[in-house]
C-alpha cells in the first residue's frame, strides 16, 4: 500500500529580539572565563573559527553577567519560549491559511527547559486552540528534535487523514550559559549557541504543491551516551559536548545515511543538515564525499543564528525553500543518544 502523501502546508521561523554579536560575546567570555583562557589560550580561536557572526537571545548580554539559579532560568525559559512558540506558530498558521481553532494535534519539541503545563497548553488561550486538540510535548531529543519532531508530525498526520498537525520546535540554548563552571565545554558552548523557534503545518493533502514528507528513520550508536546531552544541578542544565564529535561524524555518519537513502529509494537527494558548528559541517561533507562548502545554506544559518539546536535544520530548510528547493532531499540532524535522525522530503517541481 502506498503511503498517504503528507504535505507541509507551511513553514515559519522566529527569533528573539536580543542580538549577540560574536565579537562582543568573545570579549564577554574572556572576562568571565579568565582562568580557562589563561590555561588554554587557544580557546579564543573558537569564537573566530565557529563560523558565527551573531546570534539571537531571549535575554540581553547583561543578563548573563549575573548568576541565575534554576528557578530564574526556568522563568526565563517560560517567558522566552512561550513568546517564540506563539510567534512561530501564528506565522506558520497564517501562511497555511489555517485558524488555530482548526488544528487537531500540536507537537511541541523542546529540550532546553522544563514546562508543566507544557508550552502548547500555555499558548492555547492566546492562539485559540480548541479544547479537543491533542497535545504531544516532546523532550530530550536535543539537536535532532527538528527532524524527529517533523517525522513524528508526519506519522500522526498520516494516521488520521485530513487532520491538521502543528509542529512547533523551540530551543533557548543561551539559558544554559554557566559562568560558575568555566571548563572548555562551557567556553565552546558560549561561542556556539543561540535561541530560536520554527513551526510547520502538516496534513495529508493530494492537491497542495507544498513539500511532501516521506520516509523517516533514526540510528542510535551504542555506547555513545557521553557525546552530547545535559547534566543537571541546582543552578540548571550543564552542557555535555565531546570535542571528538566532528571526528565521530566524519567516521560514522555515512553508513546510516546511505542505508536510509537506499531504504527510502531516493536518487541522489540533496542533504539539508543541522548546522551544529563549522567543524561538524566540514565533517558531514567529508563523510558524504561532498565538495567542501556544499552545505552553504547551513553555513548561512550558522553565521546569522549560531547553533539553535532543534530549530536550526528547519531554518536551513526554510532558506532552501525560499531559494527554490526542488526534487528529493534528506533532512538530517544529530542529537543526544547519540542519534542520527533522517526524513525524506520531495519539493514540488516547476
Amino acid at each position: 500500500m502506498t503511503a498517504l502523501p503528507v504535505t507541509m502546508l507551511s513553514l515559519a521561523t522566529a527569533a528573539p529580539p536580543h542580538i549577540l554579536e560574536q565579537l562582543e560575546v568573545a570579549d564577554f567570555a574572556r572576562r568571565i572565563y579568565a582562568k580557562p583562557f589563561k590555561r588554554f589560550p587557544k580557546l579564543a580561536d573558537v569564537f573566530v573559527n565557529a563560523g558565527i557572526e551573531r546570534r539571537h537571545s531571549v535575554r540581553p548580554i547583561e543578563w548573563f553577567d549575573r548568576p541565575h539559579d534554576w528557578s530564574e532560568r526556568t522563568q526565563s525559559y517560560l517567558d522566552g519560549a512561550g513568546a517564540l512558540f506563539v510567534a512561530a506558530a501564528q506565522k506558520a498558521l497564517d501562511r497555511a491559511g489555517i485558524a488555530a481553532r482548526d488544528v487537531d494535534t500540536i507537537i511541541t519539541v523542546s529540550s532546553t527547559g522544563i514546562a508543566t503545563p507544557s508550552l502548547e497548553a500555555r499558548a492555547s488561550a492566546r492562539l485559540g486552540f480548541k479544547p479537543s486538540a491533542a497535545r504531544v510535548p516532546v523532550f530530550g531529543l536535543g539537536c535532532a528534535g527538528g527532524v524527529s519532531g517533523l517525522s513524528l508530525g508526519a506519522r500522526l498526520a498520516r494516521a488520521e487523514p485530513g487532520k491538521i498537525v502543528l509542529v512547533v520546535v523551540v530551543e533557548l540554548c543561551t539559558l544554559a550559559f554557566r559562568s560558575d563552571r568555566g571548563d572548555k565545554t562551557d567556553v565552546i558552548s558560549t561561542a556556539l549557541f543561540g535561541d530560536g523557534a520554527a513551526a510547520a503545518v502538516l496534513r495529508v493533502d493530494h492537491d497542495s504543491d507544498g513539500p511532501r514528507l516521506g520516509a523517516a528513520a533514526e540510528h542510535t550508536w551504542p555506547g555513545t551516551l557521553d557525546i552530547m546531552g545535559w547534566t543537571v544541578d541546582p543552578a540548571g542544565f550543564g552542557v555535555v559536548l565531546k570535542r571528538s564529535l566532528p571526528r565521530f561524524v566524519e567516521q560514522r555518519f555515512a553508513a546510516p545515511a546511505r542505508r536510509f537513502i537506499k531504504a527510502a529509494k531516493l536518487m541522489a537527494p540533496r542533504f539539508i543538515c543541522h548546522p551544529g558548528g563549522a567543524k561538524v559541517l566540514d565533517a558531514i561533507e567529508g563523510a558524504l564525499a561532498m565538495q567542501k562548502g556544499t552545505l552553504r545554506d547551513e553555513r548561512e544559518v550558522l553565521r546569522g543564528h549560531g547553533n539553535m539546536s532543534a530549530p536550526s535544520v528547519l531554518f536551513v530548510l526554510d532558506r532552501a525553500m525560499k531559494r527554490g528547493l526542488r526534487g528529493q532531499a534528506v533532512l538530517a540532524a544529530l542529537g543526544p543518544g547519540f542519534t542520527a535522525s533522517f526524513l525524506a522530503l520531495e519539493a514540488a517541481h516547476g
